[in-house]
């Protein structure tokens, strides 16, 4: 059984998509660890705020087919591929972390560079996984997250009701 960690973040009807989302990755992983719901400035583009999370699960499942999963469940929410790396989306999975697996392919990063180069993944991450320490790194979010810089960041905690 491997653990994973899942980015999750929408800027259009973000709840409704973030509710969703979370209904379908506990039906594909069962009991999910979920942080709190940020809401964070989006970046590379002028666009409304998103809604983010992380999300950690167990599996059974490839590393390959859970990132198939997460397509899925995109595309069953209304995500259009082909569009701008930063631009307005209904749902973005990214999958961040596979166990301690080191991975560099076409469409498949793990451990995902966002973790430690974005808020909006790094504070949640540390939230829910303070001890975990990053495959490469071996520095624990929670000190990543401690000595990221914040003065640009422009997020919060909301209550997700």
């Amino acid at each position: 059984m491997a653990y994973g960690y899942i980015s999750v973040g929408s800027n259009i009807d973000r709840q409704k998509y973030i509710r969703a989302s979370l209904v379908a990755l506990r039906h594909c992983f069962g009991q999910l660890v979920i942080s709190s719901i940020y809401d964070a400035e989006s970046v590379g583009f002028l666009g409304n705020s998103f809604y983010n999370c992380v999300v950690g699960f167990n599996t059974d499942l490839d590393v390959k087919d859970v990132a198939k999963q997460l397509r899925q469940i995109e595309m069953n929410n209304g995500r259009v591929r082909g569009c701008k790396k930063f631009s307005a989306r209904t749902l973005d999975l990214d999958l961040l972390l596979y166990d301690n697996l080191i991975i560099n392919e076409v469409g498949l990063q793990i451990p995902r560079n966002e973790i430690e180069k974005y808020a909006f993944v790094l504070e949640p991450l540390a939230e829910i996984a303070p001890t975990l320490k990053h495959p490469i790194s071996q520095i624990s979010y929670a000190a990543l997250w401690e000595k990221f810089d914040k003065t640009s960041v422009k997020q919060q905690r909301i209550n997700f009701l």
